[in-house]
């Protein structure tokens, strides 16, 4: 499946951390073209990405991207994901409707990143703790 709309981008191994890295707020959607629930989720996604030309909305194809399926540990498809400065702020399986779509894009819009990336860092700490 190609992109639903030129303001969809598709992801791969070698441009992901490049396109994430050149946008602030990300929307990505893991998905394959056999699930048929990725086909439904595609045409709310393509909506998205068109009220919201300012954000970065993606795909990654897991059939042809299985590193990246990997490293973000997709385990079912549509996943969700939201990044903000390169920090995953949503995952979620499953399609979403418009409605819940664009209450999860208003959420992550009002997230205070400097608290995130406290947590981040607090996170980090412990762990790195832990294993010492």
């Amino acid at each position: 499946m190609a992109t639903d709309t030129p303001a969809v981008v598709e992801l791969t191994k070698e441009n992901f951390a490049q396109s994430l890295d050149g946008s602030p707020f990300a929307v990505v959607d893991f998905w394959a073209p056999w699930c048929g629930p990725c086909r439904a989720f595609a045409p709310v996604f393509a909506g998205a990405a068109r009220r919201h030309p300012d954000l970065l909305f993606a795909k990654v194809n897991t059939e042809e991207q299985h590193e990246l399926a990997a490293h973000f540990h997709i385990r079912s498809i549509p996943t969700l994901m939201i990044f903000r400065d390169n920090f995953i702020v949503f995952a979620q399986p499953g399609a979403l409707s418009a409605g819940a779509l664009e209450d999860v894009l208003a959420a992550a819009h009002t997230l205070d990143m400097d608290a995130v990336r406290r947590e981040a860092s607090a996170q980090e700490s412990a762990a790195t703790a832990t294993r010492a």
